[in-house]
């Protein structure tokens, strides 16, 4: 038996293998939803999940006719998602605690892959679906024109979220603290860290929901009321944007630098690249 809860806790659920499947997913949709570099879901049978509690807690924000995306609406994380006709449910392996007793079995809509994450495991890759998901319809997001000479875009799945960046970011890191993997609900979060005037939004602020962990000095996730997408988050007092990766529509020309916190890295995730790893935080700048 695996518990799984959000960031801030308002939603708690058990699940009990053995599971069916696990799968990184890098289409355009779960990037989006997540803001990070890819999704990670493990599959069960409904039978063998069960709400502890915080159902009411979970909102649903339908992009397409053939799925739904199901968020906490107090910190965002995203949450399950039953699908009854089924009989499964899909759980978001970053709310997950401990060891599951499967690893991930391959990626999946690598056609859709970010530009800045590139794959080292070994695992199978698909384009799209693999060949055993039979009659699955899949979804993507319109492609943008081009942006502005300068400019980097991000948005949220909706589209009710926008914001621009200018310049290089200050750094990109991979972050396998348990904060990170729970607020973006996936094996880690990337963040862009920008200076406070190289962000200006285009539309949606008061769309915006603010979740400041309580007893953390810093951590807090910023996520759109509506489809629960991670989105930029804003510090006047540090003078800083934190974006989440995924949430970005262009490419930002900077790649990660490092991996931080690995010492709390989720037991079924593997770090194959060749980045410098630290077991706890950077060292103070």
């Amino acid at each position: 038996m695996v518990e799984g809860r959000c960031l801030c806790g308002a939603v708690h659920y058990t699940v009990e293998g053995p599971y069916m499947r696990m799968l990184h997913c890098h289409c355009s949709m779960c990037r989006k939803h997540h803001g990070s570099a890819f999704a990670t879901f493990v599959t069960v049978p409904s039978s063998q999940f069960k709400w502890v509690s915080g159902e009411v807690n979970v909102a649903n924000y339908q992009p397409s006719p053939e799925g739904a995306r199901a968020f906490c609406r107090v910190c965002g994380s995203v949450a399950p998602t039953a699908a009854p006709e089924l009989g499964l449910v899909f759980l978001p392996a970053g709310n997950l605690d401990g060891e599951l007793g499967i690893e991930p079995q391959g990626h999946i809509f690598v056609g859709s892959k970010a530009p800045w994450y590139t794959i080292t495991d070994d695992l199978p890759q698909h384009d799209e679906y693999p060949p055993e998901f039979v009659g699955a319809v899949a979804t993507e997001r319109p492609a943008l024109d081009p942006p502005s000479p300068g400019i980097v875009r991000g948005s949220c799945l909706c589209g009710d979220v926008a914001f621009e960046l200018r310049g290089t970011p200050l750094r990109m890191t991979n972050c396998h603290c348990s904060r990170c993997r729970r607020g973006r609900s996936a094996a880690h979060a990337t963040n862009l860290v920008y200076p406070l005037d190289a962000f200006s939004w285009v539309r949606g602020e008061s769309q915006v929901a603010d979740f400041p962990l309580p007893d953390a000095r810093y951590f807090a996730t910023a996520f759109c009321r509506r489809c629960g997408s991670d989105v930029a988050r804003v510090s006047t007092e540090r003078q800083l944007v934190v974006v989440p990766a995924g949430s970005l529509d262009d490419d930002p020309g900077a790649r990660p630098e490092q991996h931080i916190f690995t010492g709390s890295k989720a037991p079924w995730f593997r770090i194959t690249d060749s980045l410098p790893q630290r077991v706890e935080g950077p060292p103070p700048s």
